[in-house]
């Protein structure tokens, strides 16, 4: 296989594939009947490889080695959406390519887990077909969870903490990026506009530790149409940062009750004419940030006419005037 054959964009195959026996047998292991060559429509696509992506992360061949087994039978969606309407076609049959005369970023042989997809033919899929045929539908995503995730550049293990290096940056020469090995679980896989890897794009869920925080599984459920993969973790961090965000929210609420009841009491003193009940309302319209302001403005105001004193403090006695006390000896 040519070097070159891998730079084609996208991860549907170009190329035509004949429907043999072989391809036959193992597409009935998942039908309810036996299907023949004409009443099916079948086609490559490359899952994932072992190139640095755009999030700085690479598969080891190891892992697409057991990516090839953890992919058999999973059916394509679009978008991740995982829902039974978006089930596209069924992956039968994988294996992984690996081209010689290739190198990665990292200096390995270029290594590619590509799989065969079925879809019954019927007028609903006519026209999905025609976008596949077109180079409509090509870019592919999958979603899978890895055990091991470690740095290139010094070994660390990025699920227990990180480490000093960067990663896109480079060190001694080598790209700095993280190693996903180990898989534990294979999703799904989707078409979508844009995929992480850049020629296959892979959306990844671990277990925890490197790639789990909260802040990045928010990112990819917008990014994904509100629809990801969540591992058990994952999962309890969510439910972590959810407890959080009440406590937070609880606290900020006791605060404006505070500073409204003493916007509404300084601005009766400020303005005797204006009714409570108006100023209560007023306080509620506000934004926090206009609250804090107008409530300085009128508690300032407030401590001229009826300024504050301590109870304990010596009363001072005024001065007669015309007494001359100033000269007494």
């Amino acid at each position: 296989m040519k070097g070159r054959d891998y730079l084609r964009e996208g991860y549907v195959l170009k190329s035509k594939q004949e429907i043999n026996k072989d391809d036959l047998e193992k597409i009935n292991r998942y039908t309810r009947r036996d299907f023949k060559s004409e009443e099916v429509y079948t086609f490559s696509v490359v899952l994932c490889d072992n190139e640095i992506d755009r999030d700085g992360e690479r598969f080891t061949t190891d892992a697409l080695q057991s990516l090839a087994t953890l992919f058999l039978g999973k059916t394509g969606i679009f978008n991740h959406s995982m829902q039974a309407q978006n089930q596209t076609a069924r992956i039968y049959d994988c294996a992984v390519e690996q081209d010689s005369e290739r190198k990665t970023q990292c200096g390995e042989p270029y290594t590619r887990l590509v799989g065969k997809a079925y879809l019954p033919r019927s007028e609903k899929n006519a026209n999905f077909i025609l976008e596949i045929e077109s180079g409509i539908k090509k870019e592919v995503s999958v979603g899978c969870a890895v055990g091991r995730v470690t740095c290139n550049i010094c070994g660390a293990d990025l699920k227990k903490g990180g480490c000093a290096h960067v990663k896109g940056k480079i060190y001694d020469g080598q790209t700095c990026c993280a190693v996903l090995d180990e898989p534990t679980d294979a999703y799904e896989w989707s078409f979508v506009a844009v995929p992480a890897q850049r020629e296959a794009g892979v959306i990844k869920s671990f277990a925890g530790g490197f790639g789990a925080d909260t802040d990045g599984i928010i990112k990819s459920m917008t990014e994904n149409g509100g629809e990801i993969t969540l591992t058990k973790e994952q999962g309890r961090q969510i439910l972590d940062r959810m407890e959080r965000m009440r406590g937070e929210a609880e606290c900020g609420r006791i605060y404006r009750t505070e500073l409204q009841k003493s916007f509404v009491k300084c601005a009766g003193l400020a303005n005797p004419d204006i009714p409570a009940e108006t100023m209560s309302r007023v306080a509620e319209s506000m934004g926090i940030e206009d609250l804090k302001c107008f409530e300085k403005a009128y508690r300032q105001k407030a401590d001229e006419i009826l300024p504050l004193s301590p109870q304990l403090a010596a009363s001072k006695k005024p001065e007669k005037s015309g007494t001359n006390a100033q000269f007494k000896i």
